[in-house]
C-alpha cells in the first residue's frame, strides 16, 4: 500500500485519477438530457484512491464539476484537474515578522536543536516580548524546512572561536565535491583510530592508530601503517615510505592536529617544495575522501580480524598492507569507475622523483636558534650540551636543525639560507677529563695579520699630533715638572 504521507507526485495522480473517471464522458459525449443519468452511473462505481489506494465512491456534483472543468479546457484537460494550490502557499501566515527574527537568531545560535526544541523555547520567547499568536509545531517545522534551516550536527564544543569561524563558513560559502586533475597533485593525510587493540610485548592491549596517505585523483593508497599514538614522529615516518614509493606530490592536505602542525612537519614539507593545506576547525568535510577510506578500513579489514585474540602490531600492518596492495588498490572504484592503480597509472602525472633517505631525514628537522656559550664553545638542545667546532667560537647565536625524536642528529646550519654546515655531536665530559685538546681552528673568513712593527704610538695618535704642529701654535699647557726637574739638577 501506498504511503500516505508520500508527497511526491501527489497533485499529478490526483489530476490523472480524475481523468480517469470522467474520461469515459469526454470521449462519448452522452445527448442531450443524458449527461445526468450518465453521472448517476459513474457514482455507482467504486474507485481506487490515488493516494491510499482504498476504495471510494464520490458524489454527483463532485463527477459533474470535475467534467465541466475538463470540458472547458480542451487544450490541457488532465491539468486543468489538479488540485489547485493555495494563494498563501509558501508564505506561512501564521508566523510573524518578528517571530520568525526570533527563530533565525535562536537557530543561529542553537543549529542542534531539534524542531520542538526550537518551537519550545520560541513558544516562551512569544510570551515573554508579547510577540503575538504562537504557531503550531507544524507551522514552525515547515517554516524552518522552507529555509533551510535544518537540524545539524555541532561543530565542537563551545563557543571557541575556531567553532564560530566554522560555523560562520558553512552558512556562508557552498559546500561541493572537488578532485584534482592530475595524479601526485594532492595527497591527503589523517590518522584514524582502530576499532581493535594490538597485544604489546609487555603483555598490555593498546590503542591503535592507522596513517593512511590517499592521493587525491586516483584515490590511491600511497601508504598506510598503524602506530600506538598520533605523533609528528609516526607521522613523518610514514610519511617518507609514501614518498619512496610514488614520488613527491604538489600538495598535502591535512588537518589542524598537533602532529601535521609540528615544526618538524611543517618546515621539512617546506624544503621538500610540497604545499601544505590545511583544513579549517571543525571542517571534516573538506577531507572527506579520508573519512570513506576508514569506513572501508573497518568495514572490511578490521572486520576480518575481529575474531584475532592475540593480534600483534605487527600482524595487523601485514594484514592491511596485503589488503591495501591487492584488494584496495586494484578494487573498482564507484565513482571513478576504475581502480585506484589503473587510474594513478594512466594519468597525467605533476609528482616529482623523490630524494635519497638521508636527505628526507634531513627535511624533516626543526630550524631553531641557540646560544652559544663562550666558556665552552656549547649550546643545549633539549636540555643536552652539544659542542661547536672552535672555528665556530666566534658566533653569539647559532641556527641548528634537529627532529624532536631523535637528538643522534643535529646539525648546524646557515640561518639566512638553511644549508647544513656541518653535524654535532653531544658533550663527552668524561673525554674531556683526560686533559688533552685540540689546537683552535681558524675562524672562518679570517685573513692573515701583517708582522708587527714592534709596537709605538698608535696610528691615529700620529696623524692627529702631526695636524696639530702644522697649526703653528704653541703648546696648549705650561711646563711645570719638567722645569722644576731642571733646577734642581743645576743646584
Amino acid at each position: 500500500m501506498p504511503n500516505e504521507r508520500d508527497e511526491s507526485g501527489r497533485e499529478e495522480k490526483w489530476a490523472h485519477f480524475r481523468f480517469s473517471v470522467i474520461g469515459p464522458l469526454l470521449a462519448a459525449p452522452p445527448e442531450r438530457g443524458e449527461l445526468k443519468q450518465e453521472l448517476e452511473i459513474l457514482t455507482q462505481k467504486k474507485w481506487r484512491h490515488p493516494v491510499t489506494a482504498q476504495w471510494v465512491q464520490f458524489g454527483l456534483s463532485t463527477i459533474e464539476r470535475w467534467y465541466y472543468r475538463a470540458l472547458g479546457e480542451p487544450k490541457d484537460p488532465v491539468g486543468v484537474l489538479g488540485r489547485k494550490i493555495r494563494q498563501d502557499c509558501g508564505t506561512h501566515p501564521s508566523l510573524s515578522v518578528e517571530l520568525r527574527g526570533e527563530l533565525l537568531g535562536q537557530y543561529r545560535q542553537h543549529p542542534s536543536w531539534s524542531y520542538q526544541l526550537h518551537t519550545d523555547n520560541l513558544a516562551v520567547l512569544a510570551e515573554q516580548k508579547k510577540l503575538g499568536a504562537m504557531p503550531s509545531y507544524p507551522s514552525v517545522r515547515r517554516f524552518m524546512k522552507a529555509h533551510g534551516l535544518l537540524k545539524r550536527p555541532r561543530r565542537g564544543r563551545g563557543n571557541t572561536p575556531g567553532v564560530e569561524a566554522a560555523e560562520k563558513r558553512f552558512e556562508a560559502f557552498e559546500i561541493r565535491s572537488y578532485e584534482s586533475q592530475y595524479a601526485n597533485a594532492l595527497w591527503h593525510l589523517d590518522f584514524h583510530h582502530g576499532s581493535l587493540k594490538a597485544l604489546l610485548p609487555n603483555g598490555q592491549w593498546a590503542g591503535v592508530q592507522l596513517l593512511g596517505v590517499l592521493d587525491d585523483y586516483s584515490r590511491l593508497c600511497t601508504h598506510a601503517q598503524w602506530y600506538l599514538s598520533e605523533n609528528a614522529e609516526n607521522l613523518v615516518h610514514g610519511l617518507c615510505q609514501g614518498f619512496e614509493k610514488r614520488g613527491l606530490p604538489r600538495a598535502l592536505m591535512s588537518d589542524n592536529g598537533s602532529a601535521m602542525i609540528a615544526a618538524e612537519t611543517t618546515q621539512g614539507l617546506e624544503r621538500l617544495s610540497v604545499v601544505h593545506e590545511r583544513t579549517l576547525p571543525y571542517s571534516a568535510y573538506q577531507n572527506g575522501k579520508q573519512e570513506v577510506f576508514w569506513a572501508q578500513v573497518e568495514g572490511r579489514l578490521l572486520a576480518m580480524l575481529e575474531n584475532c585474540k592475540d593480534l600483534t602490531l605487527a600482524q595487523l600492518n601485514e594484514a592491511t598492507l596485503a589488503w591495501i596492495e591487492l584488494e584496495y588498490n586494484r578494487e573498482v572504484h564507484s565513482e571513478t569507475g576504475e581502480t585506484p592503480l589503473t587510474r594513478f597509472v594512466a594519468a597525467k602525472e605533476v609528482g616529482r622523483p623523490c630524494p635519497e633517505s638521508e636527505k628526507l631525514r634531513q627535511a624533516f628537522t626543526a630550524q631553531l636558534s641557540r646560544t652559544q656559550r663562550q666558556s665552552d664553545g656549547t649550546i643545549s638542545v633539549e636540555s643536552i650540551r652539544f659542542e661547536l667546532p672552535s672555528r665556530y667560537r666566534h658566533l653569539k647565536q647559532v641556527t641548528v636543525r634537529f627532529a624532536s625524536w631523535d637528538l643522534s642528529h643535529v646539525y648546524l646550519a646557515d640561518p639566512r639560507s638553511g644549508r647544513l654546515l656541518c653535524r654535532l655531536y653531544p658533550q663527552d665530559k668524561h673525554k674531556n677529563a683526560d686533559g688533552r685538546r685540540r689546537s683552535k681552528q681558524p675562524l672562518i673568513g679570517a685573513v692573515s695579520a701583517p708582522e708587527l712593527d714592534g709596537g709605538g704610538m698608535a696610528p691615529l695618535l700620529r696623524k692627529l699630533i702631526a695636524q696639530y704642529a702644522a697649526t703653528g701654535l704653541p703648546p696648549a699647557y705650561l711646563p711645570k715638572d719638567e722645569c722644576m726637574h731642571e733646577k734642581e739638577g743645576e743646584r
